[in-house]
């Protein structure tokens, strides 16, 4: 009778399309000594296959929980199918998702490249993309000058054309900041061309009064000259003074002489007589240009 029962359960097993789970087949034949374990995935397998619900032992959900600290960006699902698809193996499939992470950053911004055909600029802003941050400067405005020299009252009228162009409130704020700019620029400008032309002006003053003072130092060192060569003239003609003072003193003495004693006094003048020719006859040779004979001040 159990023969019976046990050939018809199994030929309705055959007869039925979907077969019941492989842990209820295990229970329902007690009598089987085979144990039977959910298959493994190959390691050849991608991502893209259809997800199934894996069994998740402790083991197993201690390293999703690791996983999912890892890249709490990812999903639950996708954690466990790499877990079970690297066969359990938290460095293999820690790899597994930062390969899949950087290629789908890498599709991201080939997707976000193709988009935007603008070309970066030496400030590192993007041409041909309008701006959507509002941090972005506003663009140079054509209808503010930036290096043409006005006075205040073009300032002022350029000021007030601008407010009222402005369309709204970011407008005008954006407005005030180019005209304010272009105004700190001509101000700059305006202040480096003066203080450049008063620096050249005080060149000149100060390169004249240098060739002033070297004119005036040429006079000075002339004057010195001619003072020191007069200081000398003087110093000769003082000398000579003194010497002269000397004679007339000496010839006071000779003629006291020649008055107290006068055959002697004779004797006395032959000698002042042959004193008086010889210092002309000194002088003479001095001045004389006679060959073998040199000047005593310059040999």
């Amino acid at each position: 009778m159990s023969a019976i029962v046990c050939g018809k359960r199994s030929f309705f097993e055959e007869l039925n399309v979907t077969s019941p789970p492989v842990n209820k087949r295990i229970r329902c034949s007690s009598s089987s000594p085979v144990r039977f374990s959910p298959p493994r995935p190959s390691p050849a397998s991608s991502f893209s296959t259809p997800p199934r619900a894996p069994v998740v032992s402790s083991a197993s959900a201690h390293l999703v929980e690791q996983l999912a600290a890892i890249f709490p960006e990812m999903d639950k699902e996708l954690l466990e199918r790499a877990l079970a698809e690297c066969g359990e193996d938290l460095d293999s499939a820690i790899r597994s998702l930062n390969e899949l992470r950087l290629g789908s950053a890498d599709k991201n911004l080939d997707s976000d490249g193709g988009k935007c055909d603008g070309l970066l600029d030496a400030n590192g802003n993007v041409q041909g993309v309008e701006p959507t941050n509002a941090s972005v400067p506003p663009a140079e405005d054509p209808s503010i000058p930036t290096h043409v020299q006005m006075d205040g009252a073009e300032w002022v009228e350029l000021f007030v054309r601008e407010m009222t162009s402005a369309s709204n409130m970011d407008d005008a704020k954006a407005r005030a900041s180019r005209a304010l700019e272009a105004l700190e620029k001509s101000i700059y400008a305006r202040a480096g061309a003066e203080a450049v032309k008063n620096f050249q002006l005080e060149n000149l003053k100060l390169k004249e009064q240098v060739q002033l003072l070297i004119h005036e130092n040429t006079i000075l060192k002339r004057a010195v000259t001619i003072q020191h060569e007069r200081q000398k003239e003087f110093d000769d003609r003082n000398q000579e003074l003194q010497h002269l003072k000397q004679l007339v003193a000496q010839y006071q003495d000779q003629l006291r002489t020649l008055e107290v004693f006068p055959a002697h006094g004779v004797v006395i003048l032959c000698q002042v007589n042959n004193y008086a020719l010889t210092m002309h006859l000194k002088q003479a040779q001095q001045s004389s240009s006679i060959p073998g004979r040199f000047h005593p001040d310059v040999f």
